[in-house]
């Protein structure tokens, strides 16, 4: 029998299931309803035997949006499923807290579009395991990490069907993307170049790499906008089971992708939006696609990718988040050491930080070409 049923359909019946909680509650009966994590220290807030599915998690803290991980196992796997920053999960890149709401997270705070400030943060995706399900925090800062958490589950008496797939989130990011005329701004003749085939395939900003069979749900894509004008132009290209052209799904621009239109408004609704918009943080960006009702459904693997800017002039830095659900064993991931995941900052002059020359790019003739014809209007 399958317990995993969709958003409100299960609410007509009763089901033979057990609501349980794992929370920071102060088990001497005071107050003091949080766990402190120490820098290095691995937390487990939640270590549960199935069969059963966590339905909703909801957590707050002062701090640790990039420096403390979550880290998410299904039945006793040696690599974990989930494995991102803490606010990037949430839909909240680059330390900056925000308040919005979507079907698969919230975030609330009194200080929004503020870095590192207090925030209430809530998942509602389901996540469901026949044997165990642990959940971590990884403290990889310098400071005591202090956590207020609730992991909100059912238990059931039968486990799940074999057709039941497992949670996934993977956090990617680019500092800067590898961009090949960054100095060149969008939507102008000369970066209206060709890019397709292979040369998209290798060199347009990586969302998701996934082997296996499953379906993804979509993500969360932030981007510090070092240029300054629209970050955006690329289009989506997501190849299902292997390289092909055209790729199975090929979109028509980055805030299309994101089911808005020209340019990324400041809002945020069930399926699509921005968390956080470069409107009110002078220069960053978080915003997310969710398709729920309409995954992109894979049985060998899948590449999910977008290009930065059209055919990847931008060197933007670049981070994400990607949600999909597989049968497992799911192909081993990891994430950037914590030193490689801190925001860039504007200096004291309010200027960004040069991106670093790019040193891995080819150029193709065309690049060249329109290279110089920028250098010399």
């Amino acid at each position: 029998m399958t317990y995993t049923d969709g958003l409100l359909s299960s609410l007509t019946r009763v089901k033979k299931a057990r609501s349980l909680r794992a929370s920071s509650w102060d088990t001497t009966g005071r107050n003091n309803d949080a766990w402190n994590i120490e820098p290095g220290e691995t937390c487990i807030l939640a270590d549960i035997q199935g069969p059963g599915c966590i339905n909703h998690i909801w957590m707050t803290q002062p701090n640790g949006y990039r420096n403390v991980l979550i880290r998410m196992f299904w039945d006793d796997e040696e690599h974990p499923s989930v494995l991102c920053p803490l606010g990037d999960f949430f839909g909240l890149g680059n330390e900056i807290v925000n308040s919005y709401d979507s079907i698969p997270f919230s975030a609330s705070t009194h200080q929004n579009n503020t870095f590192n400030s207090g925030c209430a943060l809530n998942c509602y995706l389901q996540m469901p395991f026949n044997r165990s399900a642990r959940i971590e925090l990884v403290n990889e800062g310098d400071r005591t990490h202090r956590q207020y958490f609730y992991v909100d589950y059912e238990l059931y008496p039968e486990p799940h069907d074999a057709d039941v797939a497992y949670f996934h989130a993977q956090f990617h990011r680019e500092n800067p993307c590898d961009g090949w005329g960054h100095e060149i701004t969008v939507n102008t003749p000369e970066a209206n170049i060709i890019n397709a085939e292979r040369l998209a395939w290798d060199n347009n900003y990586l969302i998701l790499s996934a082997e296996g069979r499953g379906h993804y749900i979509g993500c969360n894509l932030s981007v510090t906008n070092f240029q300054g004008t629209w970050w955006g132009e690329g289009d989506d290209m997501i190849w299902v089971d292997g390289y092909k052209w055209p790729p199975d799904l090929h979109g028509t621009g980055s805030e299309d992708y994101l089911n808005q239109a020209w340019g990324m408004q400041q809002n945020a609704f069930a399926h699509n939006g921005s968390a956080i918009h470069e409107r009110d943080t002078d220069g960053y960006q978080s915003s997310y696609v969710y398709h729920i009702e309409n995954p992109i459904r894979f049985e060998k693997e899948i590449r999910v990718t977008i290009e930065h800017g059209h055919g990847n002039h931008l060197s933007n830095e670049t981070s994400s988040v990607a949600y999909w659900y597989q049968i497992e064993p799911h192909a081993p991931f990891g994430i950037l050491p914590v030193a490689q995941r801190t925001p860039i900052l504007r200096d004291e002059s309010g200027a960004w930080p040069a991106p670093a020359p790019s040193t891995e790019s080819i150029l193709t003739d065309e690049m060249k070409q329109m290279k110089q014809k920028w250098s010399q209007s």
